[in-house]
């Protein structure tokens, strides 16, 4: 299966979370193909620095605004129709969810609406980013897209599992009863350049320690599993999902299955660092294991996941290493 361009020179893109992780590598990836792309963030977790070699690009603009609050369509890059629009922006890491519950349901709800009538509105293609946390503590192992999930609706978690899962239901509403061009992309644990330190996820909390030489610091037994995705193989499969006319939703990420205490050994050997693994209490509602099944990404895109866990591995650290000096 081989899926052509849809988007690129001429076209208009917008991406909410522009300045985020994810979505400012998806920002320079649609700027590369030649479209226009405005950025909208409100910096709750974004950062201007992650954007800031686009800035003088007359292709590229960056707005800050919430989402949550509407469309602030005096601004004229905003007056102006789009030709698609990438819901990415959400606060997405542990800590968020327990300092920014509000503001995690607020841009899952009112947000992906105010969006969804954007689209309507401009016949735009809608690419919704939701998530592994879709499936909450999975009873089925890969995860297929079939599956339900397992979420607790008031746990600790659920402000951001819910969130999505309410962004799905509202995509697939307007894509059912108003026609929306629209996809729904499920994406898998994701790493690599651009990630906030202390956003309190595995990875750059386990490669800030080792480079510190502090205690790498992993949640229970360390035998929960994560499927590692480095950046730049989401962003290809996002794309390809883009382009496509697939609604799904479609898992995107990488079969790279390892335990948490496999993680925490790896990253200390590849960081060259003195750092020892400790043990802490494993915090509420952590999923036990997490892999996707890819065929429906095969089957429909021709997405194949290309970087290997230590190679992107090493490419994060030595970004961490150099911020932090």
């Amino acid at each position: 299966m081989k899926v052509a361009e849809r988007f690129g020179s001429g076209h208009r893109v917008l991406v909410t979370g522009g300045a985020g992780f994810v979505p400012s590598h998806l920002v320079d990836a649609l700027i590369a193909r030649g479209c226009t792309v405005v950025a909208l963030d409100n910096f709750v977790t974004g950062s201007k620095e992650n954007v800031a070699h686009l800035l003088d690009r007359p292709t590229f603009t960056l707005v800050e605004a919430d989402i949550s609050d509407g469309l602030p369509t005096h601004h004229p890059a905003l007056a102006e129709r789009f030709d698609a629009i990438l819901h990415m922006a959400s606060p997405a890491s542990p800590t968020d969810f327990a300092q920014l519950p509000v503001e995690i349901l607020r841009v899952g709800s009112v947000g992906t609406l105010h969006l969804l009538e954007r689209a309507a509105a401009d016949g735009a293609r809608f690419l919704m980013a939701s998530t592994s946390e879709a499936y909450g503590d999975p009873k089925e192992h890969p995860q297929r897209e079939t599956y339900w999930g397992n979420v607790n609706p008031i746990g600790v978690r659920s402000v951001y599992d819910e969130a999505k899962r309410f962004s799905e239901a509202a995509t697939m509403a307007y894509h059912r009863y108003r026609g929306l061009d629209a996809a729904i992309v499920r994406i898998f644990n994701t790493y690599g350049p651009r990630m906030r330190p202390d956003d309190g996820r595995a990875i750059p909390t386990f490669i800030s320690q080792a480079l510190r030489g502090e205690p790498i610091t992993v949640h229970g037994t360390g035998n929960q599993t994560r499927s590692i995705c480095f950046v730049e193989d989401l962003v290809r499969g996002i794309l390809l999902l883009l382009d496509s006319t697939e609604t799904g939703p479609v898992n995107c990420g990488t079969e790279h299955e390892l335990t948490m205490r496999q993680l925490a050994e790896l990253i200390v050997s590849l960081s060259d660092s003195t750092s020892k693994v400790t043990y802490v209490t494993r915090s509420s509602d952590d999923p036990e294991m997490r892999r996707p099944d890819l065929t429906l990404a095969r089957e429909l895109l021709g997405y194949e996941p290309s970087v290997a866990p230590e190679d992107g591995l090493r490419r994060t650290i030595e970004y961490f290493r150099a911020r932090l000096g």
